[in-house]
């Protein structure tokens, strides 16, 4: 239970050291304890994806999120700054089925990456064919499928200023943002841990920290 606590509310260890009578320091070492212990139990992509498979699913819901952490100075701040959300954070990227569950969660990286460079260091595209899956991902995962002419990733039609989107284009687009809309629910669900509301950690220790919360939102939480 302080565990739980520490990772729901966030609570200063101090604070959850004076209410029961223990050091600061056994709160920090039985809550790092219970997360590696969890985040073990996290499942890998490609047993994830083969479990989708087998229960009949066809394709599964992809997403990228910045937990924001705390700016650092000099160089090590440069690393940390995501320039399409304009904050320092580190990048996750994420799958849920098609009601939005959380199914797996990646490494966390630093906030200067992109997404499509996550997903191509996580080879989510090999590991879709593999599971004979496709995903649904919005506009800034173009480009990660590397067989446009069939591909397991479906992004979209992108308009330019050279080549807007025909009225078919549009169309497709508003089907496929309203089908991924259940992913927003899982990253919801994984967001209502207050302890992600400011990491202090680094990408190692905060991917440890994710995946213990994933297997703690699956078991919370089921649509």
């Amino acid at each position: 239970l302080i565990v739980l606590a520490t990772l729901r509310h966030d609570h200063r260890l101090a604070d959850m050291a004076a209410g029961n009578s223990v050091s600061a320091s056994t709160i920090h070492r039985w809550t790092w304890e219970i997360i590696a212990l969890l985040a073990a139990r996290a499942p890998r992509l490609d047993r994830a994806l083969t479990k989708i498979a087998k229960q009949g699913g066809e394709a599964v819901l992809l997403d990228g999120t910045l937990i924001p952490t705390r700016r650092r100075t000099g160089t090590a701040n440069r690393a940390n700054y995501n320039g399409k959300h304009k904050k320092h954070g580190l990048l996750f990227l994420a799958l849920t089925d098609h009601a939005g569950n959380l199914i797996w969660i990646s490494s966390a990286r630093r906030g200067a990456a992109s997404e499509v460079t996550a997903g191509r260091h996580d080879h989510l595209a090999r590991h879709l064919r593999a599971a004979g899956l496709g995903a649904l991902a919005d506009l800034g995962f173009t480009g990660l499928d590397p067989d446009p002419e069939d591909p397991v990733i479906i992004t979209g039609y992108k308009s330019t200023a050279t080549r807007k989107t025909t009225p078919a284009q549009r169309h497709a687009n508003q089907a496929l943002s309203a089908a991924r809309a259940p992913v927003e629910h899982g990253f919801s669900d994984l967001k209502h841990w207050r302890i992600l509301t400011r990491l202090r950690l680094d990408p190692a220790k905060a991917t440890i920290l994710l995946r213990a919360l994933l297997v703690l939102t699956r078991q919370h939480t089921t649509r």
